[in-house]
Formats: structure tokens, sequence, C-alpha cells
């Protein structure tokens, strides 16, 4: 995925989750922050960002904060995108290209966003060898997918955006939701669905992926028994520019 009308800037302040304050040329600017967590390891004052200019003139933020640059001592700076909404487009496009049969995901004849599965709601629905005509718009708990279909599966997407030395890191706050979704995913395998959960890693140069256990050990437990319940756990690391975000690689993934 690319952006259009990507600017520098330098970070100044953060007054609260969805703005921060940046200087541009010359000037202070209030700007959105495309990401709602907390990224106190890469929002520091002094530290170059990089904005996306609105489609919408008549907003009050005409910018969007979308990269940012994280300073480590005695290393370059490491880009890192923050865009909450792009691993969910990159995955789409990487999924629909075929790229995920390294990792067991198959080039789908359906890819859906935003799928319905009982209760539930997952990021992304797909199917290979799909039957013609079909085109539902919930998937029933009562659905047996290997009377029409002979595969069929969801998959939940995560951001990464926390770097230790190399090791990303998810999440970087405590997340109720991110664990209600690996226990989701386990009920759809358990009906006869394949599963998988894929934290993008929105950065280069990773050796591996662990959950964070030191910040939420309650995901961590919940991913190992998702892993243990045939729910795959993907890690996938991009390729970062300031207008551009590309998913490349596989990472490890220790549990």
């Amino acid at each position: 995925m690319t952006y259009r009308g990507i600017r520098p800037a330098v970070f100044l302040a953060r007054p609260n989750r969805f703005i921060a304050r940046v200087e541009l040329d010359g000037r202070e600017e209030t700007v959105h922050v495309k990401n709602t967590g907390r990224c106190k390891e890469l929002l520091l004052p002094g530290c170059t960002v990089y904005l996306e200019k609105g489609a919408n003139p008549q907003r009050k933020t005409p910018f969007d904060l979308v990269v940012v640059e994280k300073v480590r001592p005695g290393l370059p700076p490491l880009l890192i995108n923050m865009d909450s909404q792009a691993p969910n487009r990159v995955f789409g496009e990487w999924m629909a290209a075929g790229l995920g049969e390294a990792l067991g995901l198959p080039r789908p004849d359906v890819l859906r966003p935003e799928k319905t599965w009982g209760n539930s709601r997952f990021d992304f629905y797909w199917e290979k060898s799909c039957g013609a005509g079909e085109d539902e718009t919930d998937v029933s708990r009562e659905t047996q997918p290997e009377r029409t279909l002979p595969r069929r599966g969801f998959v939940e997407v995560k951001g990464c955006t926390l770097e230790e030395d190399g090791l990303a890191l998810f999440p970087d706050a405590p997340t109720l939701r991110g664990t209600k979704h690996l226990r989701e995913l386990c009920a759809c395998r358990a009906a006869g669905y394949e599963a998988a959960v894929c934290f993008v890693i929105q950065m280069a140069g990773i050796s591996a992926f662990s959950p964070n256990d030191r910040t939420d050990p309650e995901f961590g437990r919940a991913l190992r028994a998702a892993a243990g319940a045939g729910v795959g756990v993907l890690a996938v690391e991009c390729a970062v520019t300031p207008d551009s975000l590309v998913m490349t690689r596989p990472v490890p993934v220790r549990l």
C-alpha cells in the first residue's frame, strides 16, 4: 500500500491518543494520529515523523501521522509504520496475491473482510475452490464447510509496532479484545474451519516474534492455547518507507 503527499515533521507532544502536535515547515501543527495505542517508546519529543495529507480539506486536522523514526541509542533510527488501518490492507493484498502459501494459507477464490460467524466478526474469511454462486453474508455455527467446500477459514490480523532488540512483541498494552479474538478463533477451529492469527510487524529487520507476557500474560496464555488447539500463529515483517508499507517475509514465532 502507498500513501500520498507525505511530509516529514518533528514530533512535539501527544495531548491525547487521537492527536499530536508537530513542527511542520517551521510552524506548529495539530495532526491526527492513526494509532490509538500508547506508542510511548516511539513518539518521543524531537523524533522525526511522517504525515499524510488528508483528502478532506474541511478536516480540523489536515494531516495524519502514519510513520515514525524510532530513536535507538547507538543505532540508526528504525522506520515504523504506525497506521492501525494499514495491517488489514496489506494483509488483504498479500493474501489475494497468494503469498500466504508459504505459511499454509492458500491463494483464495474468495476473500472477504469483516466476516461474521455466529456472534463473532473476524478480519478476513477465505474460501478455496468455492461453490458457484456462493454469496452469503454470514456463516452460521451450524454450517458444515466440508459438505460444499474443501477449505474455508478465518484470519484475525494484529498490527505490531513494539520492538525490543530485534524482537517484535504484541501487545504493547493489555488487550481483552485481543484475547477474546483468540478464543473465538479456537471455536472456529473446533467447528471445522481453518483459523489463524497473523501479526503484521510494521517494520523490517526483525529476528522473531513473541507474545508480550510482561505486559499482558493473559494474552500470552491465550495465544499458546490457540496454537495448541490448531490455530495458526503467523508473523510477517514489512518493508517500510515514509510513503509505503509492504509485507515481505515470515519471521519465526517464539511461544
